[in-house]
């Protein structure tokens, strides 16, 4: 059994006792977060989808941390201007393990 969920805007396919990273969520370590926007479900018979989500279905999920991405270095340049700038950045995940698709 799988499903397609949304999460900030991004479709992140799960299955139950999977640990996925999405971006960063408001929520402590330990604490269980609800995602009922599915837009997707399956099982080994069936397939439902949504029109654009699927009304009663929700997704559980523990949060099991906050974590950031490696650096990403942004390097701009204009020739024969002197002009150079370096500039670093770090996206931010939080580590979910889904328990409950329901």
């Amino acid at each position: 059994m799988f499903a397609v969920i949304d999460v900030a805007g991004q479709q992140v396919k799960v299955s139950p006792s999977e640990r996925v990273f999405v971006p960063k969520l408001s929520g402590e370590a330990g604490s269980t977060v609800i995602f009922d926007r599915v837009l997707l479900v399956a099982d080994e018979k069936t397939v439902k989808i949504g029109n654009p989500t699927i009304t009663g279905m929700a997704v559980k999920a523990k949060v099991l941390g906050h974590l950031k991405d490696e650096k990403v270095i942004v390097f701009k340049k204009k020739r024969r201007k002197g002009y150079r700038v370096r500039r670093g950045h770090r996206q931010q995940f939080t580590q979910i393990e889904i328990t409950d698709i329901s």
